[in-house]
């Protein structure tokens, strides 16, 4: 690609928009999590915070062809998750609320760098563009590629500003869509045209607290989803949910928060342990939030997370009997939208 089929951008600059780093402006890197935070975290969430699970870039433009010119912090290396949703970036277009697939990089997955055209449509008109940053892999560069002459616009409003702030495990950083666009908070992200912010650490959801301050600190939330039970278990659960929702609270009083339990595993249909497990974690969370509820917290909530995948072949939903594919996090963003629609209100716009 030479510099005269593309001029390349900055999406960090306007009138580009770049959302699902809350803490950009300040450190200026693709983080999800602060920079000298001021308490240390767990040194796994710091590599995995540098995943851009949720990371999205955002504009207008008339260029018939939109293209990423991308520099990773290192190459495919995942034997049960496509190159293409580890380390690729995807493309949707259409008006809010109606975006649709328009392509994903295609590229070597034993490199750290690539470019790769997105969109290569066959007319010249104005469109609104979404791309989705890689799910587990970090990246150190990307420049948007459009056409020398084109048009290059804001992105339209959000119905809301205010982001979804989701907390959890593997399945919520993205494991194991096929591209970044089937994760369950982007796909929320285009159908409900409002900003989500993902904190998913793979294996490290265990509900520390000083992840719960730095999201308490993120500005102006719309609401939180909390949904680490895979990687705390109940033990887990019984030592940090109580503490997690009381600095979310003590930050932001009034604001939605929405427990969810994890979905079934494919383990299940053998072994009665596995739903044992899973029907304590889930009575717990269940009885917590009932318990803050009778204490006066009006604006917290509980989903079961064993409907997610829907009530039969759930297994059929997920790679390796616990991580999703696309049918997972296709399922988990359809049962998930009633729920945070109601839970949101009219903040929140109806597929």
């Amino acid at each position: 690609m030479t510099e005269e089929t593309f001029r390349w951008h900055q999406p960090s600059e306007a009138p580009m928009q770049l959302t699902g780093f809350a803490w950009f402006a300040k450190d200026r890197v693709y983080n999800r999590l602060p920079r000298n935070f001021g308490k240390p975290f767990r040194d796994p969430v710091e590599e995995l915070a540098t995943h851009t699970a949720g990371g999205q870039i955002r504009f207008r433009t008339d260029s018939p062809q939109v293209a990423v010119r991308v520099k990773l912090t290192g190459a495919h290396n995942m034997d049960h998750m496509p190159a293409t949703g580890q380390c690729g970036f995807d493309c949707y277009a259409g008006a809010p609320g109606d975006q649709h697939f328009c392509g994903v990089t295609r590229f070597d997955r034993a490199a750290d760098h690539y470019e790769s055209i997105v969109m290569n449509a066959p007319e010249r008109t104005l469109r609104a563009i979404t791309l989705n940053f890689p799910l587990y892999q970090g990246v150190e560069e990307v420049l948007v590629g459009l056409a020398p002459d084109a048009q290059l616009l804001p992105p339209p409003p959000y119905a809301d500003d205010r982001p979804v702030i989701v907390y959890g495990t593997s399945i919520t950083q993205g494991g194991c869509a096929c591209r970044p666009g089937m994760l369950h908070t982007n796909i929320l992200s285009r159908w409900t045209n409002r900003p989500y912010i993902n904190l998913g650490f793979s294996g490290n959801g265990k509900g520390d607290p000083e992840l719960a301050e730095a999201i308490a600190e993120i500005p102006n939330p719309g609401g939180y989803v909390l949904e680490y039970e895979a990687n705390a278990a109940l033990e887990g659960l019984k030592n940090t949910l109580d503490p997690f929702i009381a600095i979310l609270r003590a930050a932001h009083p009034a604001t939605p928060i929405l427990v969810v339990s994890r979905p079934r595993f494919a383990g299940e249909r053998l072994n009665p342990e596995v739903t044992a497990a899973r029907e304590q974690a889930h009575d717990f969370q269940r009885d917590t939030v009932a318990r803050l509820q009778g204490a006066g917290d009006i604006n917290i909530f509980f989903l079961d997370g064993g409907s997610l995948l829907g009530e039969r072949d759930w297994e059929e939903c997920t790679v390796d009997g616990v991580h999703a594919t696309d049918l997972g996090f296709l399922r988990m963003a359809e049962a998930l939208l009633p729920v945070l629609n109601t839970i949101l209100g009219d903040r929140m716009v109806a597929r």
